[in-house]
């Protein structure tokens, strides 16, 4: 099955906000990252949100390019051949553009789309996220109006945040903000949604003490309440189908319980990054470590070869990434959900 349609993809959320789960949304960075994604959909049975950064843009372009909104194109086009073998949805997504990569990330992604689309074909991308939380609200919702209409002209999604995830991710350091701007008040939200009701199909990333990178249990304090609390300020003013599509942010290390009190608020799009880079990262440490002397050409030695060869350790790190997400759609309940085949 190719990568969703717009339409296909908006059935996805719906399924999701009327079933009560949230789909996977992970950061790819190359072909094996990808791939393990799409097996572990696949094998959950659940769609899911492939999405790229900025960095991950930029590293996938390779070193001599270094050009993130190129590799990101790169990725998403490897994307839409291989789901094409997989019977599970999947849509493509952008995450992070801060305000002052707009122009070099976003823009040139939504002429990528603009061009696809002349062509007869669907959108590269099936969302995007612009991260304006850094700047006053008022603002951050004037620049969020002008591409949430430009990406509605392209049947995109566009995701935005207001509230700050806090630490740091893809060299954004918010770690030394007030603790306080790690939590969305509910006059935010309805900020928010009367900002860009019926301007097009949007996502909200709200905050509700979220952080990036790792951390043991109970260090992130989570106030999952924050969400309940401001969908019921939108809908008791707007009504009950002023329900907003929440994303969450920041989520590695949080307990089953909190994600799983999530999805009764609201939230149908998680973020996964840290918990899958260290998953891809160990297998691949231990098979150094157990072939230490085959993958290094110790004391004059030749090695060997099946050792050092990349395949051997980087299926290993693809396979670990494919089970932490399987993990994942449990956690979040889109396992045996997929609508593949359900919708046109």
């Amino acid at each position: 099955m190719p990568v969703a349609t717009p339409e296909q993809y908006s059935a996805m959320l719906d399924a999701a906000q009327k079933g009560g789960y949230a789909y996977p949304a992970i950061n790819i960075t190359s072909l094996t990252t990808a791939n393990a994604t799409l097996k572990a959909l696949a094998e959950s049975k659940s769609d899911g949100i492939i999405q790229v950064s900025t960095g991950g843009g930029q590293f996938a372009s390779g070193l001599a390019v270094n050009d993130a909104a190129f590799g990101a194109i790169v990725l998403a086009e490897a994307v839409h051949r291989l789901a094409e073998k997989y019977d599970v949805l999947v849509a493509l997504h952008t995450d992070h553009c801060h305000p002052n990569k707009v122009d070099s990330f976003l823009r040139p992604l939504l002429d990528a789309s603009r061009e696809r689309i002349a062509a007869g074909k669907g959108p590269l991308f099936q969302s995007h996220m612009f991260d304006g939380s850094e700047l006053p609200l008022e603002e951050n919702m004037a620049t969020s109006q002008a591409l949430l209409k430009e990406c509605a002209e392209l049947n995109i999604i566009l995701e935005v945040e207001a509230g700050v995830v806090g630490g740091e991710e893809d060299g954004h350091d918010t770690s030394g903000l007030p603790a306080d701007k790690l939590y969305t008040t509910p006059e935010d939200m309805v900020t928010v949604y009367e900002s860009l009701n019926g301007l097009g199909r949007f996502m909200f990333a709200a905050t509700f003490g979220n952080v990036h990178g790792a951390y043991k249990p109970g260090s992130v304090k989570l106030t999952p309440t924050i969400l309940r609390d401001g969908q019921a300020a939108v809908t008791d003013k707007h009504g009950a189908e002023a329900e907003m599509d929440l994303v969450f942010h920041g989520g590695s290390g949080s307990s089953i319980e909190e994600i799983r009190e999530t999805l009764g608020y609201g939230v149908i799009k998680m973020n996964i990054d840290t918990d899958t880079q260290y998953a891809f990262t160990r297998p691949i440490v231990t098979h150094m470590c157990e072939n230490i002397e085959g993958v290094l050409k110790i004391d004059e030695e030749v090695g060997n070869k099946k050792c050092y060869d990349p395949r051997s350790y980087l299926k290993k790190g693809e396979q670990g990434v494919c089970d932490r997400l399987k993990e994942a759609c449990n956690d979040l309940l889109s396992s045996g959900n997929s609508i593949y085949g359900k919708v046109s």
